[in-house]
């Protein structure tokens, strides 16, 4: 039996993925910035892509009134299974069906500023976030620096997408698990410097930032009445989780 999902890209590069377990990790197994992160979640909480519910059910055993949305049937099903008490079955497109104002803080973790999809998607969506959550809202985003690779592999997709009019961490893929394959789906991966200008106008920007010097970082996004982003960069992480 298979025990990762295969992440079969555009350009024919195949890479293993998660393992099953990782959706089911408990808090004490998260990476520190992730626990970081979570942290600055409160009020009332909308989970995209909550997937099996790891993030949403930890914050519903802290208290917080948790909805998780998720694209996938299976998704929706397991997380009812675990005990989560409000899962829809909803995509990022659909986020606008939600009442003004109805949540205090966003969720996209597990790299799920990517579900974005590329840099027009994410500004459009962010623009539907904002209506729906609180004035002093938050978003806590987990994303990815293509800028920190030194694979020539990933290197040379992304002087591709560079030519095509593309972001660079902008990724075309689908993934395989055993017999089962996806479809094709578009993912955006950030640096900060890019995600500053996506979120340029749009009525958000970068409270803080959390890196340890890899590729895998963590933004706290909050709303703001200005044109433009400013971050504090809290970087090196040192401190116990």
């Amino acid at each position: 039996m298979p025990t990762s999902e295969i992440i079969e890209r555009e350009d024919g590069y195949i890479d293993t993925g998660s393992e099953p377990g990782n959706y089911f990790r408990q808090y004490k197994e998260w990476e520190p910035l992730e626990r970081r992160a979570i942290r600055a979640a409160r009020g009332r909480v909308l989970d995209i892509g909550c997937g099996a519910g790891r993030h949403a059910l930890y914050l519903q055993e802290r208290g917080l009134d948790v909805t998780g949305i998720d694209a996938s049937a299976g998704a929706v099903k397991v997380c009812k299974a675990r005990g989560l008490r409000k899962v829809l079955l909803r995509s990022l497109a659909d986020i606008g069906r939600f009442k003004p104002a109805a949540f205090d803080t966003v969720l996209m973790l597990g790299n799920n500023f990517g579900l974005f999809g590329s840099f027009h998607g994410a500004r459009r969506s962010l623009r539907k976030i904002h209506r729906i959550t609180s004035a002093d809202a938050r978003i806590i985003v987990g994303t990815r620096n293509p800028q920190r690779t030194s694979n020539p592999h990933h290197l040379a997709y992304q002087k591709w997408n560079l030519k095509r009019g593309r972001m660079r961490g902008q990724i075309r893929f689908r993934v395989r698990f055993d017999k089962a394959i996806g479809p094709w789906m578009d993912y955006l991966f950030v640096s900060p410097e890019e995600m500053t200008k996506i979120l340029d106008d749009t009525g958000w920007e970068i409270d803080r930032l959390l890196e340890s010097g890899g590729s895998n970082y963590f933004a706290i996004i909050r709303k703001s009445g200005i044109k433009g982003t400013r971050a504090v960069i809290d970087r090196p992480y040192n401190r116990k989780p």
